[in-house]
């Protein structure tokens, strides 16, 4: 017979390094839900914050939030795979007996965190460019700096024959 599921509540602490690919932080968390066969119920954005210390030598983290029903021999596998993981600075787990089923539904915004990353992929895609256009430009001031000194040494070449 197989163990009745029971419903979880786990607040995640991802590194701002990790939440540079956002998409990718909130995959790699579902994929830690994956790895057990639990059912993920809820999955939000909780905050992102300054840290009262710093943890790994990062001083920012996102909190996330996830609500998700499994048996309860495969909790401690969860948490053996959030401390092996790199993203996850920090997490905890807990019965959630103390919400309905609706009120942890009510929750979920796993659109919003698919918005959120699509909008940080842009904001990276746009500083990317930006960098990539003020390196154009520097190489065309460098560019035009260097034409102008070689017009300068042309300049004074001809100008010696004829003091001569």
């Amino acid at each position: 017979m197989p163990n009745k599921k029971n419903y979880y509540e786990t607040m995640f602490l991802i590194s701002q390094a990790a939440a540079a690919d956002f998409g990718a932080a909130v995959e790699h968390i579902r994929g830690l839900f994956k790895r057990i066969d639990a059912e993920v119920v809820a999955l939000s954005k909780w905050d992102e914050r300054r840290l009262a210390y710093e943890i790994r030598k990062q001083r920012r983290g996102i909190y996330i939030l996830a609500y998700f029903a499994c048996d309860p021999t495969l909790v401690a596998e969860l948490e053996r795979a959030c401390n092996l993981s790199d993203q996850v600075l920090r997490f905890m787990t807990i019965k959630a007996d103390h919400l309905t089923l609706d009120e942890m539904k009510a929750t979920d915004d796993q659109q919003g965190l698919a918005d959120e990353a699509k909008l940080r992929e842009q904001q990276a895609a746009e500083s990317a460019k930006k960098t990539s256009s003020a390196k154009s430009r520097a190489e065309l001031e460098a560019e035009a700096e260097a034409e102008a000194e070689a017009e300068a040494e042309e300049t004074e070449e001809e100008a010696e024959p004829a003091e001569a």
